[in-house]
C-alpha cells in the first residue's frame, strides 16, 4: 500500500526546510586551489548535504509531535474527562433539592436533561482541541489544520478526488454495518440508549454526531494519532492501531458488546485506510460524515421525525 503525498511547495511541512543549504559550486573557469578536483563525483557532493530523517517520509507523516507529547496528551485528556464528569455530577446533585438521590434517580434526571450530558461532551472536545492548538500551532508556530493532516483532495493513481464518492462510501458502510449488527445479540440496555428516550436527547445526539463528531474524531484519530503510529511502526500497523483505539473509545456507549465494538474497530480501520491512501484527513472526514449522516437519517425515519420514543439505536 502506498501513501499519497500532498503538494505544498515551500509549506511548513515541505522537505526543503529540513535540507541544509547546498554548498556553493566553484566556477568552472577557476584554476586555483579552490577548483573542484578532476574526477570528483556528484554522489560525493550530495553526500556532504545533510538531510533531515523526516524528509524521507511522505508529507502527511512529517509531524512535529512525538511520544512524550502523546503521553502528555493522554494525561491532559484523562484529567479533562474527570473534570467534565465531576462538573456534570455536581450539576445533577444541585438539582436534587438537597436530598440524596439513588443511582436510578440520578440516571432518570440525566435522561430528562440530555443537554447537560451533550454539553459536557462538547466541553471535553473543546479542551482537547485547545491542547492541540496550543502545543502545535502556538508553540511551534505552524498552521493548525494542515499540520494535523487537513489537506485538499488531490487525484492520484490510487485515490480519486471526488468528495461525494467518499461521502456516499461512508453512507454505504453505515448500511453494511447496520445489516451485520442486526445479527449481533445485544444487551437489553446500552448507555447510548438513554439519549434516545426523548425528542430533545435524540435531536441533540444526532446533531452532535453529524456536526461535531466527524470533525473532532477525525482530527484526533486520523490527524494526530495515525501519523505518530505510522511514523513509528509503519503504515499497516498505524492503520490497525488507530482503528483499534477508535472502536474501543466507543465501547462504553455500546455496553462493551464485543460484536458491536468489533464492528466499530473495522469502521475505524476503513476510515484510517482511506486517510492513509489519500494522504489527507479530509477524505476520512467525508466518509465519517456520510456514515453518521446515514445513521441520523435512519433515526429520523425510525422515530417518524423524532416523534415516537423510546427507540433502540
Amino acid at each position: 500500500m502506498t501513501t499519497s503525498n500532498g503538494n505544498n511547495p515551500g509549506g511548513p511541512l515541505d522537505p526543503q526546510p529540513f535540507l541544509a543549504e547546498s554548498p556553493a559550486q566553484p566556477d568552472s573557469s577557476s584554476t586555483g586551489p579552490s577548483a573542484e578536483p578532476i574526477g570528483s563525483s556528484a554522489a560525493q557532493t550530495a553526500a556532504a548535504v545533510p538531510v533531515h530523517p523526516d524528509a524521507k517520509l511522505p508529507e502527511d507523516l512529517r509531524i512535529t509531535w512525538s511520544w512524550p507529547h502523546f503521553l502528555v496528551f493522554l494525561l491532559f485528556a484523562f484529567v479533562s474527562f474527570i473534570v467534565t464528569q465531576l462538573g456534570l455530577a455536581v450539576y445533577l446533585a444541585s438539582q436534587a433539592s438537597h436530598r440524596r438521590l439513588s443511582t436510578e434517580e440520578l440516571q432518570q434526571l440525566l435522561i430528562s436533561k440530555p443537554q447537560v450530558a451533550i454539553g459536557a461532551n462538547l466541553l471535553l472536545f473543546g479542551l482537547i482541541f485547545l491542547f492541540l492548538y496550543v502545543t502545535i500551532a502556538v508553540l511551534h508556530n505552524l498552521p493548525f489544520w494542515r499540520s494535523l493532516g487537513w489537506r485538499k483532495l488531490v487525484p492520484t493513481e490510487s485515490a480519486p478526488a471526488n468528495p461525494w464518492l467518499y461521502f456516499f462510501a461512508g453512507s454505504g458502510l453505515a448500511i453494511c454495518v447496520a445489516l451485520v449488527s442486526s445479527k449481533i445479540q445485544t444487551p437489553e440496555h446500552m448507555p447510548i440508549q438513554d439519549l434516545f428516550k426523548n425528542r430533545t436527547g435524540a435531536i441533540l445526539l444526532m446533531s452532535m454526531a453529524v456536526l461535531v463528531a466527524p470533525l473532532v474524531e477525525e482530527t484526533v484519530f486520523r490527524g494526530y494519532l495515525y501519523p505518530l503510529f505510522a511514523k513509528s511502526f509503519g503504515t499497516f500497523t498505524g492503520i490497525g492501531l488507530t482503528g483499534l483505539l477508535f472502536g474501543l473509545m466507543h465501547g462504553w456507549q455500546l455496553g462493551w458488546t464485543s460484536g458491536l465494538v468489533l464492528m466499530l474497530i473495522v469502521v475505524g480501520v476503513v476510515f484510517t485506510y482511506v486517510r492513509a491512501r489519500t494522504g489527507t484527513v479530509f477524505a476520512s472526514f467525508l466518509m465519517h460524515l456520510g456514515y453518521n449522516s446515514m445513521i441520523a437519517l435512519s433515526t429520523i425515519i425510525a422515530t417518524r421525525g423524532f416523534t415516537h420514543f423510546p427507540i433502540k439505536p
